[in-house]
């Protein structure tokens, strides 16, 4: 699926606080849906606007965002309708060439983005428990070689 990538606009804040709220509750079952409900302020007034954020456009439609904050890869997110089709592996394609480096964390549950973050050369280096959720997660980096 061919997407295109641009700089995220004030007009697509809603959509991605959406996108990001839906996908959140689908990839972490684990995690009771209210806490990530409770984040959404936070991610608008927060998270969002803090980092460098682009959008996967295709078709007219928002399908998935990636942020940047320094060499953090904060947020990497696909509606849940479009994954499995290739536009997370652009997005992060995209990241990949913003910068030497990468580093993110991903809860250890979730296995299916360790797979994914592996398949495409990141490392595990560290498990720690999240503060916000009590629950395992690992620092995963990335570097250009």
């Amino acid at each position: 699926m061919e997407i295109s990538i641009r700089p995220l606009q004030e007009a697509d804040l809603d959509t991605v606080v959406d996108l990001w709220l839906k996908s959140s509750i689908k990839a972490h079952s684990f995690i009771e849906a209210s806490f990530w409900e409770g984040q959404v302020n936070a991610m608008r007034e927060v998270y969002i606007p803090s980092a460098d954020t682009w959008v996967a456009d295709y078709e007219g439609m928002l399908v998935g965002f990636v942020s940047l904050n320094e060499e953090m890869l904060a947020a990497l997110f696909v509606h849940p309708f479009f994954q499995g089709n290739g536009i997370g592996k652009q997005l992060l394609q995209f990241a990949m060439e913003q910068s030497d480096s990468l580093v993110l964390s991903v809860y250890k549950e979730n296995k299916r983005a360790m797979d994914f973050y592996r398949k495409q050369g990141f490392e595990a280096i560290q498990e720690q428990v999240d503060k916000h959720t009590g629950m395992p997660e690992v620092i995963m980096v990335w570097e250009n070689e």
